[in-house]
């Protein structure tokens, strides 16, 4: 191996450490940051992710509840809910797990929580305003495979960056968020006919397709940044896209999975929850000031 492993767990804990000081100076003027958590029917698929989401924001200082609502609960009482959380000044965000069952659209309810507390980031308005560059509240996934990469000690101005994968709430907006950096940016997806020629001619790739093994050694230029963003379960291990002993012998840097983007994707939801919270405290201050 010559790739320098990225360490995900330790940029996490730094922006933990940040996120704990910025959470406790809006505890002190009264807005103590909280996360609504919504999941429906059987919990046993989320319950990990819910259970480390807790413990995370326990640890930066954010105040965490789980809601579980049952199987059958229609679309409309679940926006019902939504609307609630949405007019209450004491929840700051709102996270939607998956899956939901096949009757709840996961969309109709990403549009359903109100912008200010989208900490997900997958609002529409969320997404959108990457293309302005503006960063509000990003989607976590792509915002945290993005600090990664600005860990590194690489000019970001005229990077060559190759994003395989373009999916709304990961590829797509990774790409907008590094033009915005200045990097030039080049996204492959399905109907690319040849996928190497652009990741070799990349000084870093991401990839977030869902398949185990998709980039190897000899589809990257050497010294490059590779950001896995795969989870996949293979023989029961949790891999990425990525074949990680062909890449790590040619890549400069490497994200592990799991231990990469993982852990810096948590860190960056209890970060936008911060954010949310001051946002919203500005909001309800000026609207008091302008009403007296």
């Amino acid at each position: 191996m010559t790739a320098t492993l990225i360490d995900g767990k330790a940029i996490a804990a730094r922006m933990r450490a940040e996120t704990l000081v910025d959470a406790q100076a809006l505890t002190e003027a009264g807005w103590t940051p909280k996360l609504v958590s919504i999941s429906v029917g059987d919990v046993a698929a989320a319950e990990l992710y819910v259970r480390n989401q807790q413990k995370q924001a326990e640890a930066a200082g954010v105040g965490f509840e789980s809601r579980n609502y049952p199987e059958n609960i229609s679309l409309e009482q679940l926006v019902g809910v939504l609307s609630g959380l949405n007019a209450d000044p004491r929840v700051n965000g709102i996270i939607i797990q998956r899956p939901l069952p096949a009757h709840i659209p996961v969309k109709a309810l990403q549009k359903a929580v109100h912008p200010l507390k989208d900490v997900e980031g997958m609002h529409p308005a969320s997404i959108g305003n990457i293309v302005y560059n503006d960063l509000a509240l990003g989607p976590c996934t792509a915002v945290a495979a993005v600090e990664i990469l600005k860990t590194l000690p690489l000019r970001l101005e005229g990077l060559d960056v190759c994003v395989i994968g373009h999916s709304e709430i990961v590829g797509k907006p990774i790409a907008f968020l590094m033009m915005g950096l200045g990097a030039t940016v080049t996204v492959c997806h399905h109907m690319t006919r040849q996928v190497a020629i652009h990741s070799r001619a990349a000084d870093a790739v991401f990839v977030a397709v869902g398949k185990p093994g998709l980039v190897t050694g000899e589809m990257l230029k050497p010294g490059s940044a590779l950001i896995d963003i795969g989870i996949n379960r293979v023989d029961g291990r949790t891999v990425g896209d990525a074949d990680f002993e062909s890449c790590a012998k040619v890549a400069g840097w490497i994200t592990p999975v799991p231990g990469g983007v993982g852990p810096v994707t948590v860190a960056t939801l209890m970060k936008n929850a911060v954010l949310a919270t001051r946002m919203q405290m500005e909001h309800y201050r000026s609207a008091f000031a302008a009403a007296v």
